[in-house]
């Protein structure tokens, strides 16, 4: 089963995909089962920053951040299941709730 959740931030793109992509944050907002070592097949493609995780055919997750009005970013989850697991939308929407909390977190910090 697949989901999809989305989300705007205040934060700037570069800032919110940075921190999805730290491999030291990964257990803190990946679903348990694509945290593996937190690191992702990372790609960077112009203005558009996307990252993908989960290379069996049981899970995969991938991140698209975009550049929102007044410098900040829209977030969008692609969470797929094919284990048949329970509330993948619930799941997807729990990772991006987690990864928004990573990020402010992160900037608090830095």
């Amino acid at each position: 089963m697949a989901a999809r959740a989305v989300r705007g931030m205040s934060a700037p793109p570069e800032v919110v995909f940075n921190t999805a992509t730290d491999p030291a944050r990964a257990s803190a907002w990946l679903p348990e089962p694509l945290r593996g070592d937190g690191s992702p097949a990372s790609e960077i493609n112009g203005e558009e920053l996307r990252a993908r995780w989960g290379d069996d055919a049981d899970w995969s997750a991938e991140i698209r951040v975009e550049p929102a009005d007044s410098g900040g970013a829209r977030i969008q989850l692609d969470l797929a299941d094919g284990s048949g697991g329970a509330a993948p939308d619930q799941l997807a929407d729990e990772a991006l709730s987690n990864l928004v909390r990573e990020v402010a977190d992160n900037l608090q910090a830095g």
